[in-house]
């Protein structure tokens, strides 16, 4: 990814990107970004907290509310951008929906941010994709370091291994969608299993979902990166197959007990009754079980995983400002106390 630059498997992301070595056994990778506004979010506070908010916007009913907050969301992007929002470095960043991180002691993140506030003393410090559930310690370190805690979506987590925490209803809705694959006629194939040929199918099955139907603001992966994750390993792909097509994809990786899934897609042109969705969620879920894995399922469907045992919690990137002039820290100030007076509320109301 180094020595290619991320451009080269993800379409939609142009960072400078490196690697930080920490105690000799941690390797943290890092993006440096100046200003690039039309980058996914995986890098682009602006894309997350600007464009992404706006397509969100659909999901609200009331139309004065609707155009409230696009006139709002409009107002605070020219604001951003006169505040260099984007001018950043995101830590542990993998360019992807969702960092998982490592076990970092307090001092060792301390030692972190220090290092990176000297290195780059024109930039925000930021670390993605912190909860209370998972990341409690981290998120504690960070905030007692000076860090902004600022809210970035609602998340759904579930513990597959901890079956008295899943009521019987979830075990049954999501043991009858595991038994789809077979009333369909489809097979589970592994990744050692996968050709080259299916790759491009991958890519478009991931597109016709996370693209198409959802967001261009999300990682637009293409063949090298599905190349990539199957020759290194990084992702380990499980994919749905019927009369010799793939139909639909997951790719997971698990770090420090946790198993998230960024690669995600399946056929959206097939009918909905076939349920693609849930046969790969069910998957999901007991590959997280059988390996005693916290499940973290991102945001979106709120409904449909609570109903299958998913609890939800909001996300927060941790912000380091105290080093920037105070125009610079001004939109992390007021985007904190946005998200934490109405954002907040809004993801809890419209499950966002």
């Amino acid at each position: 990814m180094i020595k290619n630059g991320p451009t080269h498997y993800i379409a939609n992301v142009t960072t400078r990107y490196m690697a930080l070595l920490l105690d000799e056994q941690i390797v943290l990778p890092i993006s440096i970004n100046e200003e690039e506004y039309a980058n996914s979010y995986v890098c682009s506070p602006y894309s997350h907290y600007v464009t992404y908010a706006k397509e969100e916007l659909v999901l609200i009913q009331q139309r004065w509310l609707k155009f409230a907050l696009k006139i709002l969301i409009d107002c605070f992007g020219v604001f951003c951008k006169w505040c260099r929002i984007n001018k950043t470095v995101h830590i542990n960043n993998w360019l992807l929906s969702t960092n998982l991180y490592p076990a970092l002691r307090p001092e060792q993140l301390a030692a972190t941010l220090s290092f990176l506030r000297e290195r780059f003393p024109q930039h925000a410090l930021i670390l993605r994709s912190l909860n209370a559930y998972t990341n409690a310690s981290l998120l504690e370190a960070a905030r007692q370091y000076g860090c902004r805690l600022v809210p970035s979506r609602q998340i759904y987590l579930v513990e597959p291994a901890n079956g008295g925490s899943i009521p019987s209803k979830a075990r049954w809705l999501l043991k009858r969608d595991r038994a789809l694959v077979q009333k369909h006629g489809y097979s589970v194939v592994a990744a050692n299993e996968l050709q080259e040929q299916d790759i491009p199918r991958i890519v478009e099955i991931y597109n016709m979902l996370y693209l198409q139907k959802y967001s261009l603001c999300n990682p637009m992966f293409n063949e090298e990166f599905i190349r990539l994750a199957l020759q290194g390993q990084t992702l380990h792909l499980v994919t749905l197959r019927k009369d010799g097509r793939v139909d639909a994809v997951l790719g997971y990786f698990c770090r420090n007990g946790v198993m998230t899934t960024p690669l995600f897609g399946y056929d959206t042109e097939l009918p909905l009754e076939i349920g693609l969705y849930r046969m790969l969620s069910a998957l999901l879920f007991f590959i997280a079980q059988e390996n005693k894995y916290v499940l973290h399922e991102s945001s979106g469907a709120a409904q449909f995983k609570r109903n299958r045992g998913a609890i939800a919690d909001i996300e927060y990137s941790a912000v380091y400002d105290l080093h920037l002039p105070w125009y610079r820290r001004l939109c992390w100030i007021v985007l904190s106390r946005i998200l934490d007076g109405v954002g907040i509320p809004l993801m809890k109301r419209y499950r966002l």
